[in-house]
């Protein structure tokens, strides 16, 4: 942790954790039946408990074998190690760039002469190390990383051979296959498999005991699973079979061709008290896995990393909605040459993925209703189109057509080469590590009697996935900047410090405010 420490009545630093005092202000709208509405601003006062112990954690990867997985476990030892490697543009040196905690920074205040503080995010609280992640996982593909790694065809060739030494006795754990859910194209890679191609409690079994002996060999205090294998086709989510815990346990046993591999790995985590993140789009998260981690107090997040194109969208249509110019028409175009490419060239894995890309905008359109009439919508078409030879660099083509002052248009066309698994595997170190920094998190609001965890449904997390799951009732928020201060402010508020009001008023030469005084 950071050499800072809040000198405040707000906040307690023990020997275990810290405690910290909050007041949440906002304000509550009650709309009126003649049209008008009133506002009360409201407060509420938060008390906030740290662990500070920061555990030994292992994360699992589901479809460990593939090019995010094979990545993610190369730059923790790169990293580690302090590998260097030669390319054509000079040395280079390992480093966790694109990681929100890693290499991000948080204003913390600013000093009496109004000069702005700021420090690494990973330190704003006690949080576990990439470095530190003890690395497992599952592939329906044999192959161990090493030579999972070369397949990949992500990273420079020289690095590739420092690290095989590291990497080649790494050699992934069978998994399940159920053909119906991913593109038959992948079936050549199905060679490390459980016996059976449908649920069953014999698969949930053999999940758990996976993670027990990981845990157990390796000696963690903490086990995180976390879906990066294929996208699967989505569930036809049915009432009787999904809808609750104890239909979807039954229909498990009864061996229903409606259960997805995501959901078994899902449950097998969650009864091992296991997070688990769900880094692609399909619906994982039918309603009875949901009910499941509500009733033992276990972490779920999905759906579906947020990387490049989408990361872009995000921030764009916030900017143009939030300037009054209204976007009227989306046209995205993918060229991608990875397996995930070759997998989303069937069109039921496509529609998994067209739907959480096309998502992202709908609560920035909702938010203007001088732009957007109810339920409209801009027209928002996405399209990916499998091409080998661009590999893992992906070409990501956009065009943005907005109306502007007096019946003018405005088209912005963006061309973005995306280095696919470059872009997810540090969102994936901050899914993990955020997670985990939420599992030492507990509160107590109003005249709660006990101090308990957030919501089974980590929203916290939706700033690193595409198509954000939330609790019931909650509306899903997807613009950008919101999101980040969402995890920047509950950081901020576990040691004390206030949110960010950009009105800047540490000093009051920033307003131009000259000899006048600014009353606290």
């Amino acid at each position: 942790m950071s050499s800072y420490r809040v000198a405040s009545d707000r906040v307690q630093y023990t020997d275990e954790h810290i405690i910290s005092n909050y007041t949440y202000e906002t304000s509550e709208v009650t709309k009126n039946a003649d049209g008008s509405m009133t506002v009360e601003p409201k407060k509420y006062d938060f008390q906030f408990k740290t662990k500070k112990a920061v555990p030994r954690m292992g994360v699992m990867l589901v479809g460990w074998g593939g090019n995010n997985g094979s990545t993610f476990t190369a730059g923790i030892i790169a990293n580690r190690e302090g590998l260097t490697w030669n390319t054509k543009g000079g040395v280079k040196k390992a480093n966790y760039y694109g990681s929100m905690v890693q290499s991000s920074t948080v204003k913390i205040g600013a000093t009496a002469d109004g000069e702005d503080v700021y420090i690494p995010m990973r330190d704003v609280l006690p949080a576990v190390h990439p470095n530190d992640i003890v690395v497992g996982g599952w592939d329906i593909s044999g192959k161990n990383l090493a030579d999972a790694m070369e397949r990949g065809e992500v990273l420079d060739w020289q690095l590739q051979q420092k690290l095989k030494p590291y990497m080649k006795d790494m050699v992934p754990l069978p998994s399940i296959y159920y053909p119906d859910f991913i593109a038959a194209n992948q079936s050549d890679r199905a060679d490390n498999l459980i016996a059976g191609d449908h649920a069953s409690m014999e698969h949930v079994e053999k999940i758990r005991e996976d993670i027990r002996n990981f845990k157990a060999d390796n000696r963690l205090d903490t086990v995180i699973i976390l879906w990066t294998a294929n996208t699967e086709r989505f569930t036809d989510v049915a009432e009787g079979i999904h809808d609750t815990e104890a239909n979807l346990m039954k229909a498990i046993a009864e061996g229903h061709s409606e259960i997805s591999p995501s959901t078994i790995f899902a449950i097998a985590s969650i009864l091992e008290g296991c997070s688990y993140i769900n880094g692609s789009p399909q619906n994982t998260f039918v309603p009875g896995v949901i009910e499941l981690a509500a009733r033992l107090g276990v972490y779920i997040a999905g759906d579906d990393f947020k990387t490049g194109q989408t990361k872009i969208k995000s921030v764009l249509v916030d900017f143009l909605v939030s300037a009054g110019i209204k976007v009227s028409s989306i046209v995205s175009y993918n060229h991608l040459g990875n397996n995930d490419g070759k997998n989303l060239s069937s069109a039921k894995q496509f529609r998994s993925k067209e739907i959480s890309k096309s998502n992202v905008v709908d609560d920035m359109v909702a938010s203007n209703p001088i732009l957007y009439e109810e339920k409209e919508h801009p027209d928002h078409c996405v399209v990916i189109k499998y091409v080998p030879y661009v590999k893992d660099s992906k070409r990501a083509m956009d065009e943005y057509t907005s109306e502007i002052f007096m019946g003018g248009l405005n088209t912005i066309a963006l061309h973005n080469t995306c280095e696919d698994s470059l872009l997810a595997t540090p969102v994936m170190y901050d899914l993990v590590i955020i997670c985990e920094l939420m599992e030492r998190i507990h509160y107590k609001v109003g005249d709660m009697a006990e101090f308990e965890k957030f919501d089974s449904v980590l929203s916290i997390l939706s700033y690193l996935l595409k198509a954000p799951l939330v609790p019931k009732g909650t509306p899903v928020v997807n613009a950008l900047f919101k999101q980040r201060a969402c995890i920047e402010n509950i950081l901020k508020a576990c040691v004390g410090l206030p949110a960010e009001n950009g009105m800047m008023l540490e000093h009051k030469t920033k307003l131009g405010l000259g000899k006048h005084e600014v009353k606290a």
